[in-house]
């Protein structure tokens, strides 16, 4: 993984956006910053969320988003995606996160994050792209981009390398992590013994494991 490197850093403040024909605020606009930043347990410095029930908190202090699956975006939806147009925090390149584990810790500039799990799309997202079925197509792509929590402390800039430092026994991938969520019981009895989860995890797997197979 020598190769892996952060090629952005992107932060964002709250603006308005109408979302499913109705105002609401977001900061989901991310841009690349330059120099170093420092990043703490709740995130980049200078970077807002306004939806704070889903976003953001030290489960979700960061979202990380891989260059080669925004360009996988870029070919099937025919114009260009600049680093930080899906709301990441961190644009990766030479890094596999859609088959990075859950729990899996990385050494990103001198902050140590973890992996606590994948991005979920909602109708700010779809709004802001402005792409019909946007949620659906995501979610079915199976490319979401993982959540972080910080380890310890740091600051990332353009250009730090990006070091996997260790990986849980227990192997769920991100993209697996999402079907998880989506219903598949036994990828989630899975997800409910790796080390490292996100807490939402546990009242998210009662909801799919109390589900009645059809």
């Amino acid at each position: 993984m020598a190769s892996a490197r952060v090629i952005a850093v992107n932060t964002g403040t709250e603006a308005d956006l109408v979302v499913g024909g109705k105002p609401a605020r977001t900061a989901i606009d991310k841009r690349p910053v330059t120099g170093r930043v420092r990043l703490g347990v709740l995130g980049l410095a200078g970077d807002e969320y306004a939806d704070k029930e889903n976003h953001g908190g030290y489960e979700q202090a960061i979202y990380a988003y891989a260059r080669e699956d925004l360009d996988w975006w870029v070919e099937r939806l025919g114009y260009e995606l600049r680093d930080g147009q899906f709301g990441e925090n961190i644009t990766t390149a030479g890094l596999d996160i859609t088959g990075a584990l859950i729990g899996e810790t990385w050494r990103i500039g001198t902050a140590v994050v973890q992996i606590t799990s994948p991005r979920i799309p909602c109708v700010t997202f779809q709004s802001w792209l402005d792409e019909p079925h946007w949620v659906k197509r995501f979610a079915a792509a199976g490319r979401p981009g993982a959540y972080l929590r910080v380890l310890a402390e740091g600051t990332v800039g353009a250009g730090d390398q990006a070091e996997v430092l260790e990986r849980p026994a227990e192997r769920v991938s991100v993209a697996e992590s999402m079907r998880a969520f989506y219903g598949d019981q036994e990828l989630m009895r899975r997800v409910l013994r790796v080390t490292g989860r996100g807490e939402k995890w546990d009242e998210i797997g009662q909801q799919v494991l109390g589900r009645a197979r059809v």
